[in-house]
């Protein structure tokens, strides 16, 4: 009871922050049937500017059947920060909000049947500060989300490594059938076999078998919807050398070569540094510094 008292007046305080800042909407982010139930009673959630984000599993109580708006979006590493991320990014994608609009968040920690935190998020500064890089130029892609959820383990691996070592590796996401045909297999392919559910990124283990098998020579192959098809590909694409991949290696040239005979979107850890390179039509896109600090939050 006193948890959905603190959480009635955490929703009615961001709503009366919302018309103060002249916020478009409010996102309220629950964890579960359970704690949806908590506030089956609260007349404001149906306000036109309550957003309801809810984790893709979890369908929508019958209690909020009246409600306008309703979010199901996949969290990245669930901290607070990846799940408000992920939530803004699928948001644009429905057109519910717009990439310079103004958004306040109630959530708590995940997991947990609980609000506890208020946050106010300008989009127009969030794109380039809140996220590892701006990514309005692939907002257009269908395989957007899978993009950033595929740089949100690659800053693990490149911030953290595996076992105390430095890993460099390859991703390559979207347009796999062209892709497939432009490589062959390294090593035996380990994720063969298996069902499509069960080689999402979005789960844990996956996520986990990915930076295990990180150390091992070969590429990544990861479909528009974020099934991960194949791991220890060598990439046939031509290295074509341009004037912005001088100085980089064998790894980075022919991840920048298939994503211009493909069209597909390469995200490559460098071994020596941990530094991140996002590629989209052979052009470099994105520069991006892991850091140990902001990955284990």
């Amino acid at each position: 009871m006193q948890t959905s008292k603190q959480g009635n007046l955490l929703i009615e305080n961001a709503l009366r922050l919302a018309e103060e800042t002249a916020c478009d909407k409010v996102f309220l982010f629950l964890n579960s049937e359970k704690e949806c139930h908590s506030y089956s009673d609260n007349a404001k959630l149906m306000d036109n500017r309550v957003v309801l984000i809810l984790p893709r599993h979890q369908h929508i109580s019958d209690c909020f059947a009246g409600a306008k708006t309703v979010i199901h979006t996949w969290s990245g590493n669930q901290t607070r920060f990846s799940r408000i991320k992920y939530a803004f990014m699928q948001a644009v994608l429905q057109d519910v909000i717009q990439p310079h609009s103004k958004v306040v968040c109630v959530l708590g920690p995940w997991g947990r049947d609980h609000l506890d935190t208020i946050t106010i998020h300008d989009l127009r500064l969030s794109w380039s500060e809140d996220f590892p890089f701006d990514p309005r130029s692939l907002i257009g892609k269908k395989f957007y989300q899978t993009v950033i959820a595929v740089v949100d383990i690659a800053l693990d691996i490149g911030a953290l490594g595996r076992e105390g070592k430095s890993v460099g590796t390859t991703f390559i996401i979207g347009n796999i059938d062209q892709v497939m045909n432009s490589s062959h297999q390294a090593i035996f392919n380990p994720f063969k076999g298996y069902a499509a559910e069960d080689r999402l990124i979005t789960s844990p283990e996956v996520v986990e078998s990915i930076k295990d098998l990180a150390q091992l020579d070969g590429a990544f192959v990861i479909s528009d919807t974020g099934v991960v098809e194949a791991a220890g590909r060598y990439l046939d694409a031509v290295s074509n050398v341009t004037h912005q991949l001088k100085g980089l290696g064998s790894r980075h040239r022919a991840a920048a070569s298939m994503t211009m005979h493909t069209e597909a979107i390469a995200v490559v850890v460098s071994e020596g540094t941990g530094r991140l390179t996002v590629f989209d039509q052979g052009r470099i896109i994105a520069s991006l510094e892991p850091v140990v600090g902001t990955r284990v939050v």
